[in-house]
């Protein structure tokens, strides 16, 4: 059984999570980001990383919304130090970026294999496997690889000038590495809630249309923040990544 703590935690987490995103959204509305890509990114990452969704964007967010409209940026001199993003931060909002895309991609997947069983099955439950969960993993991939490289193109294409077929490969470049390690950061703890916490501690099974899975679901998207982070640092800095 699910204890009533569980519950209610998990309940005010995702509505802080959605309170956070249409924190963010209404402000973006306001005052967009320079990148437009970027006004979907932010409201997606709030949605499981609420209020460090929250500090990270009106801390470093707004800063890159005004860097444009910075005096020396048209003057088309550097940026004062004081208004440039440390490169840690740049790494963190490289993750994000990746981590939005995924969660799009993931909030999808699940909701089609749980509204449509059958899903599952094409991809290989009852088949390949036992255990509905990791078929529905392999279209959680899918999902959030389309997602991830849609985001990217639409960050890379315009920032380096490239045709599309150009900017296409390069957002697959810039992605592929970054979202696996996001994924394998994810899935290892679902895996960890599904088999351990809810069907051997709590002896429950974990399903999609309850709070506490998509609380679970948040936390997972923050350790895939944390396998992702490193990636993106590297990536960032061998020049694969753009800046943000």
């Amino acid at each position: 059984m699910i204890p009533t703590w569980l519950h209610w935690i998990s309940t005010l987490s995702l509505l802080a999570g959605g309170f956070s995103a249409l924190v963010i959204a209404i402000d973006e509305k306001r005052d967009p980001q320079h990148m437009w890509i970027m006004n979907i990114v932010w409201p997606a990452v709030a949605l499981f990383a609420h209020v460090l969704a929250l500090w990270g964007y009106f801390t470093y967010g707004k800063l890159a919304a005004h860097s444009r409209a910075h005096p020396a940026m048209q003057r088309g001199e550097e940026m004062p130090s004081k208004a440039q993003t440390p490169f840690p931060a740049m790494a963190a909002k490289g993750a994000a970026h990746c981590g939005s895309g995924c969660a799009l991609g993931d909030i999808i997947a699940e909701w089609l294999a749980f509204a449509v069983p059958a899903i599952a099955v094409w991809f290989g439950w009852q088949s390949l496997f036992a255990e509905k969960i990791f078929a529905v993993w392999i279209l959680d991939f899918i999902l959030a690889f389309l997602f991830g490289v849609a985001f990217q193109y639409f960050t890379i294409k315009p920032m380096r000038d490239l045709s599309p077929v150009q900017g296409l490969v390069q957002a697959v470049k810039a992605d592929a590495l970054s979202l696996t390690a996001w994924q394998v950061g994810m899935y290892g703890f679902m895996a960890v809630a599904h088999f351990w916490i809810f069907k051997h501690v709590l002896g429950v099974k974990l399903e999609v249309p309850t709070p506490e899975f998509w609380f679970m679901m948040q936390i997972a998207m923050l350790c895939g923040f944390a396998t992702s982070y490193p990636v993106n640092w590297w990536l960032i800095r061998k020049g694969v990544k753009e800046k943000m």
